[in-house]
This record gives C-alpha cells, sequence and structure tokens, in this order.
C-alpha cells in the first residue's frame, strides 16, 4: 500500500498517507454525527459534526500511534524501518527485514496491542474526569466512543492470525518451539485464510438478515486477511526454496555503470545505454557506487533541463540495496521488494560486480522449482 501524500517523518520514520484515509474519516465522522443526537438532542448540527470530525482525527492519530510503537521497538530490535502508511483498514509499518529472534517478534508484535489498550484507558479515564468535571456531553461522548475503539483495535489485532499482531505472536512462540520460523510463518498464515473466511461468512450473513453495511466491512477485512495471510505464507515457501543460494549465483555480473558527472542527454542518447536494461548503476571519478539510475526517471526529465548530471536525477546509495555476493539472497527480497529500483547494487571491495532484480529472483526459483520437483510442489 503506497502513500498518496507525506506527512513528514517523525523520529527519523516516514509517515505516508493514502487517499482512501479521507474515506474512512468521512464515514467515521458521519456515523458519529448521526448518532450524538440520540444521547444529547438539541443541540447545534455543527457540535454534532465537528465533534464526530475530531474523534475520527483523533482516532487516527491513534493508529499512527500504534504503529509508531511497532516501528520504534523493532528499530531497538535491530530492524529497519521503511516507512508508515496509514489507509483504509488502519496503518502499516513496513518493515526491511524480518525480526532476528523469536523474543525480538514478541516485542514488536505485542506492543502495538499493548499501546492501543493503554490509548482505551487513557481515553476512558478522559471520559470519566471530563463527566465528573463539567457533566455529560459530547466530549464524553466522544472520549467514551475513543475509548471502546481503541480496546477494541487492542482485542481485534491480538487474535492469533496472521497478518494480524497476535498472528507474529503466534509466529514467534511456534518459532521458538520448533526452531523453524518458515513453519511457524506458514501456521500463523494459515490462521490468518481461517480468519479471514470466518469474517467474510459472518458479513455475508449480516447482508442477507442483519445491517448490511456491518456487513460489507466484515468482508472486506476478511477479504484482506485472506489476501496478506496468502501472500506472507507464499513468501515463506519462496524463502524455503531460495535456502542456500547466494546472491552471487543470482545477479547479474559486470553490469555497464554510467559516470555520475554525465549529462542526462548523453546518457539517453550513448548506444550503450539504450535497449540493455532500464536502470543502471552510478560511479564516481573512483568507480565507485553512488546510487542507480532508471532510463525513465532521466526521460522524465524536460529537454530544457538535460544537460544536468546524471547524479541529479538517481536514487541515491542509500536507498538501494547493496549486499555483498556472498550473502543469502533470501535475506536481500524484503530490501528488494521495497527499493525504489527493484533492484540491488551487489558491491564488493568498494566496487560493483553485479546487480540482482525481482526478475533474477523469478529466474532463479523457477529454474530451482523445476529442476527439484519436491521443492517445486512446496510452491
Amino acid at each position: 500500500m503506497k502513500a498518496t501524500f507525506s506527512l513528514g517523518r517523525v523520529a527519523g520514520i516516514r509517515i505516508g498517507v493514502h487517499w482512501s484515509v479521507l474515506a474512512i474519516i468521512a464515514v467515521l465522522a458521519l456515523g458519529l454525527a448521526a448518532r450524538f443526537p440520540d444521547a444529547y438532542p438539541d443541540r447545534p448540527p455543527w457540535q454534532y459534526w465537528l465533534t464526530g470530525l475530531l474523534a475520527a482525527l483523533v482516532f487516527m492519530l491513534s493508529l499512527l500511534c500504534h504503529e509508531m510503537s511497532h516501528a520504534l521497538v523493532a528499530r531497538r530490535n535491530g530492524v529497519e524501518v521503511e516507512d508508515i502508511t496509514l489507509w483504509l483498514l488502519g496503518g502499516m509499518a513496513r518493515l526491511k527485514s524480518e525480526a532476528p529472534t523469536p523474543a525480538a517478534e514478541v516485542r514488536i508484535a505485542g506492543v502495538g496491542p499493548l499501546v492501543s489498550l493503554l490509548l482505551g484507558v487513557l481515553f476512558g479515564f478522559l471520559a470519566v474526569l471530563s463527566g465528573a468535571l463539567y457533566g455529560a456531553g459530547l466530549v464524553v461522548e466522544a472520549l467514551a466512543w475513543l475509548a471502546g475503539i481503541n480496546v477494541l483495535l487492542a482485542l481485534f489485532n491480538a487474535l492469533p492470525a496472521a497478518p494480524l499482531d497476535g498472528g507474529r505472536l503466534l509466529r514467534a512462540l511456534v518459532w521458538r518451539a520448533t526452531g523453524d520460523p518458515l513453519r511457524a510463518t506458514a501456521v500463523a498464515a494459515g490462521a490468518g485464510r481461517t480468519l479471514g473466511w470466518l469474517l467474510v461468512g459472518v458479513g455475508v450473513y449480516l447482508v442477507l438478515v442483519g445491517p448490511a453495511f456491518s456487513g460489507f466491512w466484515f468482508v472486506i477485512l476478511g477479504l484482506f486477511l485472506i489476501t496478506i495471510a496468502t501472500a506472507e505464507g507464499g513468501q515463506a515457501k519462496l524463502r524455503e526454496l531460495l535456502g542456500g543460494v547466494t546472491v552471487g549465483q543470482a545477479m547479474g555480473r559486470d553490469p555497464v555503470t554510467v559516470p555520475a558527472s554525465m549529462t542526462v542527454a548523453e546518457f539517453l542518447q550513448a548506444p550503450e545505454f539504450r535497449y540493455r536494461h532500464s536502470a543502471f548503476p552510478v560511479v564516481d571519478e573512483a568507480d565507485r557506487p553512488v546510487g542507480m539510475v532508471s532510463a525513465k526517471a532521466a526521460a522524465g526529465l524536460p529537454e530544457g533541463e538535460r544537460d544536468a548530471t546524471v547524479g541529479s536525477v538517481m536514487v541515491p546509495l542509500d536507498d538501494v540495496p547493496t549486499p555483498h555476493p556472498g550473502d543469502p539472497l533470501v535475506r536481500l527480497l524484503p530490501e528488494l521488494g521495497s527499493s525504489p529500483t527493484q533492484r540491488a547494487l551487489v558491491v564488493e571491495d568498494g566496487r560493483v560486480v553485479g546487480v540482482v532484480t525481482t526478475s533474477d529472483v523469478s529466474r532463479v526459483t523457477s529454474w530451482l522449482a523445476s529442476t527439484d520437483p519436491g521443492r517445486g510442489r512446496a510452491l
């Protein structure tokens, strides 16, 4: 899920928002504004709408706190964080790698529901305090709703099914018991698919005989769980298939490099860069890698500005994975998928010795599956 626009950085972590957040804020604000008059009639309509909108915005901040807790604990446990994106069904913190140990997995996964639960308690306390000081009113009603929705979020996320936080906890327990992280992922993914189909069934039932709107959301949530859990299970089988394969075995060797000082116009016109690849490593005067440039990004520069250097339009090295040829290929997969260029520069002794693309991974996977029937069936 890619962000539509950015909110900047918090604690060095990029925060993005998908356009669907605007839809969920509108739905929540509408629902609350329609609910408030039943408890507190004869108020001006703008008060219902303003209170509902503020409550919806505070709930989104609660979701951000939930995801930030995952990101910060992950970083403390040696796992790099790509970014956080808020979207229709909540939030998602993208991690560049998996937890190194079951204990780290427990800490990273467990902190999210704990934060939501604590927020629920905090909002409940504020609701009681506000009621005691100022009496019942829209503010108390909104705080009570925030308390209940955060507690509900904590309980739902604690369910032992991937990709929920409880699924991560289940994976950690199975991992610790069996010593096999791949088997643990398969168990958590299976539980996620089961829960997803259960939610779909409940949703269909509600659409037919109950509140159709609630049933619709159950179906959407169930399908989301099924999709993500299935993807995680597939990734686990892929990691099993690629076990023992190194980056050097999958990479394309001796790639053509582009000098950072070359102009964009020269890059687009030079015959050695045409038709061969869609992106190239960029190197400095000492032949050290400094980034990667794509033909699409270069061609997107207006013709009047193409006297700029390739270095000005490249993806910097900090945003490109740079594995060693001897590194396990499976460890590169999360970074490769999140890389802006979908490529990794393989670096040895400060020099680019190869490039790994998602197509290279697919080629190796297909070859392994076709030459080893047992491993092929595992996929």
